[in-house]
């Protein structure tokens, strides 16, 4: 697949112009009657980000794993109607990941870009760990050696103004006691940062620029979980 650098001359001001005029018109008439807006406006900007950050990722590692296809690094618009009986049909922002790991995408830690009708959110991570998964990182955060370079990576991220989220779980689980080296860090059911911001704090910025600063800061994080968690 070839870049079509004019699909990114406005991104991602346009996209999100495409998916304000879907917050409004969430009903599947107006989306296949602008199925054009659709394909020039959210599809082919998302495709050229993912083949062009992909390949400027590979400067971080040769794993980063950046397919532009949707269900790939593009995650599809329409909502799972399995768990969203009577919503609207789609999701009114554009999901973009580039991963890293041997596990299933959805567990494997990725490079997140998101776009909203008024927001953006760009970081790394994974959102919810799976069953699994958890218990390995429980067990990580809990040896000494693995739970310090992890404390270390978020000491590093709040440094620099970074949140590290997110604790779900209101006890600590059994057969974890007082000696786990950071305790606090097994109420966590996910872990990820990044920043977030009105999409107007990216007029005049170098998109790919500007998100890769991001995705440096906050490598070391990714990176513990890619060694760590698979």
């Amino acid at each position: 697949m070839d870049v079509e650098l004019t699909y990114l001359e406005n991104f991602p001001f346009e996209t999100a112009k495409y998916l304000e005029l879907l917050s409004k018109n969430n009903n599947r008439e107006w989306f296949h009657s602008h199925k054009k807006e659709y394909e020039e406006m959210f599809l082919k900007p998302a495709q050229a980000f993912v083949q062009i950050m992909g390949l400027k990722l590979k400067e971080l590692s040769e794993n980063f794993v950046a397919i532009p296809k949707v269900d790939k690094s593009i995650f599809r618009i329409y909502k799972d109607a399995r768990f969203s009986k009577g919503a609207p049909p789609y999701k009114t922002h554009l999901g973009i990941i580039i991963w890293e790991g041997t596990r299933t995408k959805k567990e494997c830690s990725g490079f997140y870009f998101q776009v909203e009708p008024k927001e953006y959110l760009i970081g790394a991570g994974v959102y919810r760990f799976g069953k699994e998964q958890l218990k390995l990182f429980r067990n990580r955060v809990c040896d000494e050696r693995s739970g310090s370079d992890l404390q270390n990576a978020i000491d590093s991220l709040n440094r620099k103004g970074y949140e590290v989220g997110e604790k779900i779980f209101k006890q600590t689980p059994r057969g974890f006691g007082e000696e786990c080296f950071s305790k606090d860090l097994l109420l966590f059911g996910g872990l990820y940062s990044g920043r977030s911001g009105k999409i107007e704090e990216l007029r005049g910025k170098d998109i790919f620029e500007f998100s890769f600063e991001i995705f440096k800061d906050v490598l070391p994080l990714h990176e513990w979980m890619v060694q760590n968690l698979g």
